[in-house]
């Protein structure tokens, strides 16, 4: 995917940190509220960015041929979780939860993420497999450091109006399963961008596939995103961190926003639309 310029002026200029929060054990927490705003032109680029997660602008047309649909159906019919058919809603809500701390971690924490996670459905309306999110920081680009710096992210969604659950607590113990699932996202990163000739981006995921052979430092990370009207942080602050075999190594983050599935569907609809 091309990179789209996207700087703090977007969508990223509008996550606000609100507070501290500590885990029932003491871990730090921090989050942030989502104060969007009706920018038309930010509305814009942000729609613009999301609907290249799924689809680079330069290939629908190509990939659109032969289906007799438009551009914004092409995505609708056949790329973008549905709408209101289950289970797309929540595929909807987790893949935006996923691409939002995506886009907090590149562009708030400075890390260089792989974006190949989503243009690579076979369908719309199922999840992806594998590590949620990739970070990776180089200590200096091009040269290779035992401080080179990988992390990944877990991350969970409540997004629609119900009863409060701590979705914080279940992403940091899916985030403590499964170590080999680095290795297979790593390696699904790698093939992509070697099927786009992108040999540089290739190279990059290379230098962290052993660690044991070329050492880098490890973080982990567990996200939890909530509609305002369900977040609750005394639930939150029951959260514990004991189990998770890198506990020490762990980043807590909580997202909340006003009305956050509406955004979503607004977000999808617009990212069609201006296609």
């Amino acid at each position: 995917m091309k990179d789209d310029g996207m700087n703090k002026q977007t969508h990223i200029q509008w996550l606000i940190k609100t507070e501290g929060l500590q885990s029932q054990d003491g871990k730090k927490i921090d989050v942030y509220e989502l104060c969007y705003g009706n920018d038309e032109a930010i509305l814009s680029g942000w729609a613009k960015h999301f609907r290249n997660q799924y689809c680079d602008d330069d290939d629908i047309d190509k990939l659109r041929d032969g289906t007799g649909f438009s551009r914004s159906e092409y995505l609708r019919q056949l790329i973008f979780p549905d709408e209101r058919k289950a289970p797309g809603p929540s595929i909807r809500a987790g893949d935006f939860g996923e691409i939002l701390v995506a886009d907090f971690i590149e562009f708030k924490l400075s890390f260089w993420v792989p974006r190949t996670r989503y243009n690579h459905k076979d369908i719309p309306n199922e999840s992806t497999k594998g590590c949620d999110i990739v970070g990776i920081r180089f200590i200096e680009e091009g040269r290779e450091s035992k401080d080179d710096l990988l992390i990944t992210f877990e991350v969970k969604t409540q997004l629609h109006d119900g009863n409060p659950q701590n979705r914080l607590q279940d992403a940091i113990d899916d985030s403590g399963k499964d170590p080999t699932r680095l290795g297979f996202t790593l390696n699904a990163y790698k093939r992509r961008y070697i099927e786009k000739q992108n040999f540089r981006d290739a190279d990059r995921i290379s230098r962290f596939q052993s660690q044991g052979d070329r050492p880098y430092k490890r973080k982990y990370g567990a996200a939890a995103i909530f509609t305002c009207s369900v977040y609750n942080p005394a639930l939150i602050k029951g959260t514990q961190v004991q189990e998770h075999p890198s506990k020490d190594d762990l980043v807590l983050l909580v997202i909340k926003g006003e009305r956050f599935m509406e955004l979503v569907n607004r977000l999808y609809q617009r990212a069609a639309d201006e296609a």
